[in-house]
């Protein structure tokens, strides 16, 4: 069964620099803002559907055959520092690049995500 992870149309950044280092986020699309202006004064419910409709993580990067390791190193869920996410190179080509990621959990199910990265224009 085929399943949108990160809902119909998420808004994400991965970023690979030549030194090493990787930054992702994505976000759910459809989130609704908070409340009020400063997060921690948000209520709970808010709060917490803010966090469980976006991901993020940044730390270094390296390439073992036909997978690329993220070492987490900082992260919204904490314990993700210090893990590293494996993630197999499905597809590389001008301007898109899939990323599968092995079997998690999501929400209580066991899941394997495919990830659809397209190279952004340059800004005008």
């Amino acid at each position: 069964e085929v399943k949108d992870s990160y809902s119909r149309n998420p808004t994400g950044f991965l970023t690979y620099t030549a030194d090493g280092r990787m930054m992702a986020i994505i976000s759910n699309d459809g989130r609704k803002p908070l409340s009020v202006p400063d997060w921690i004064s948000a209520l709970a419910e808010e709060r917490a559907e803010a966090f469980a409709t976006s991901i993020a993580y940044a730390g270094r990067y390296t390439f073992n055959g036909d997978k690329v390791i993220h070492h987490v190193e900082a992260a919204g869920v904490q314990n993700f520092v210090g893990t590293d996410f494996v993630r197999f190179i499905t597809k590389v080509d001008r301007d898109r690049l899939i990323l599968r990621v092995p079997p998690l959990l999501k929400g209580g199910e066991r899941i394997t995500q495919e990830l659809v990265w397209e190279r952004m224009k340059p800004a005008r």
